[in-house]
């Protein structure tokens, strides 16, 4: 993603796909040179500087690139040494951080859809691939496939130029990069293609990208930072937890069985500062609720004296300004919690559009089981034994179904 953007930058965005292709030769030739020689010591400096030098014999190879991709580079194309000190000086970290950021703006460009601009961000700029990005926004994988596929054609043929937005424009596309950061964070929090439960790179990423707008006030009207330091302050209670998620094995630990030690108190401590420092202004967004939730449990000494109800009652405000099925799912496992198990089992059957959601399933089939109702739970789980798609989460439901 970091490396698509940057030369996304350079070639402009109707060349995306010559942006693509050299990082995909990068990441064949260092799968080739590697298996040989082994992975070097700086594998990324090693990535970027492939990049770099595949960057530079393309645009000495390409005949037309001084008319077609970039004619403010031309004297560079011209001057081998020029042309080496330009593209290195791309390839800077730094240079790398800010430009995919900024290509996340630009991304947002108002003739493209919002769902297709966010498809656009995931897909290119995070490296997130289409199953991962279906499952983020809850659609089907040809779709997205489709989608993007028109999305490049329309910027080809209408000429859309992508450039980094500026003043009230950067605020108008605040909401969409942070959508896309956020969407970024959870891949990484709950992976969605792999084996893997949880992939930390992503959530790293996340929190790097969100870090840099939460540490960048801009004086432009309507650019939110208090929404910006609200997600901030919701992905760093979650990735305080991430050391306690998952045993030696690589196995699901639940939360009611987590060990709250090994939950980072940096990250928590951080998290506690975005927090407070999102409460200036006068909006609630999704994200300040979200990280209430979150604060609850970091605050809570033990599953058992978790505040429930103040949880509903969060879901409940959640639901009023985001209505979906997940948000309302969400609602009735907390309220279950707070009022018992037949509370919990009313409310989830009222839960719509989950019915092939082998989470949903699992906690009916959890709060049956405490419910003393041991056939439906056994019912509930098997459901969710056939929807579930991680290995670690089948054996969490194989596991519960084993202690009826």
């Amino acid at each position: 993603g970091k490396m698509v953007a940057v030369l996304t930058k350079l070639f402009g965005l109707p060349n995306i796909e010559l942006a693509e292709d050299i990082v995909q030769e990068t990441l064949l030739t260092a799968f080739q040179t590697w298996k040989l020689k082994g992975i070097p010591d700086h594998p990324q400096s090693w990535l970027y500087q492939v990049a770099k030098n595949k960057t530079l014999t393309y645009l000495r190879r390409e005949q037309n690139f001084q008319k077609n991709i970039a004619p403010n580079l031309i004297a560079a194309v011209e001057n081998p040494d020029a042309a080496n000190h330009a593209i290195s000086d791309l390839f800077l970290e730094n240079e790398i951080e800010d430009a995919q950021l900024r290509m996340m703006f630009a991304c947002c460009h108002p003739a493209i859809a919002a769902d297709t601009q966010l498809m656009l961000i995931l897909k290119t700029l995070c490296g997130l691939h289409t199953t991962e990005i279906a499952a983020a926004l809850l659609s089907q994988e040809d779709t997205i496939a489709k989608r993007l596929y028109r999305a490049k054609e329309k910027i080809k043929q209408e000429g859309i130029s992508l450039d980094v937005p500026v003043g009230a424009t950067l605020a108008e596309r605040l909401d969409a990069v942070l959508k896309a950061i956020y969407l970024l964070f959870n891949e990484g929090y709950k992976s969605t293609s792999t084996e893997t439960v949880i992939r930390p790179d992503l959530s790293e990423e996340a929190l790097r990208l969100g870090a840099i707008l939460a540490a960048r006030p801009l004086a432009v009207e309507g650019y939110n930072m208090a929404k910006i330091k609200a997600l901030m302050a919701l992905m760093c209670f979650h990735a305080a937890r991430f050391e306690s998620r998952l045993d030696a094995e690589g196995q699901i630990i639940l939360l009611e069985n987590q060990d709250r030690t090994l939950w980072s108190p940096f990250l928590t401590r951080q998290a506690y500062f975005y927090f407070k420092a999102s409460a200036a202004g006068n909006e609630v967004s999704e994200y300040h609720i979200e990280a209430a939730i979150a604060s609850y449990h970091a605050k809570a000494p033990t599953f058992e004296a978790t505040n429930w109800k103040a949880i509903y009652y969060c879901y409940n405000l959640l639901f009023s300004i985001k209505p979906s099925p997940i948000v309302a799912f969400n609602r009735a496992i907390a309220w279950g919690y707070a009022e018992g198990p037949k509370a919990g089992i009313e409310a989830l059957l009222d839960v719509e559009d989950l019915d092939k959601n082998h989470l949903y399933h699992t906690a009916l089939g959890d709060f049956y089981r405490k419910n003393n109702q041991p056939d439906k739970a056994k019912t509930a789980y098997q459901l969710a034994l056939k929807f579930a798609y991680l290995a670690a989460e089948k054996k969490v439901i194989g596991d519960k179904m084993g202690g009826l």
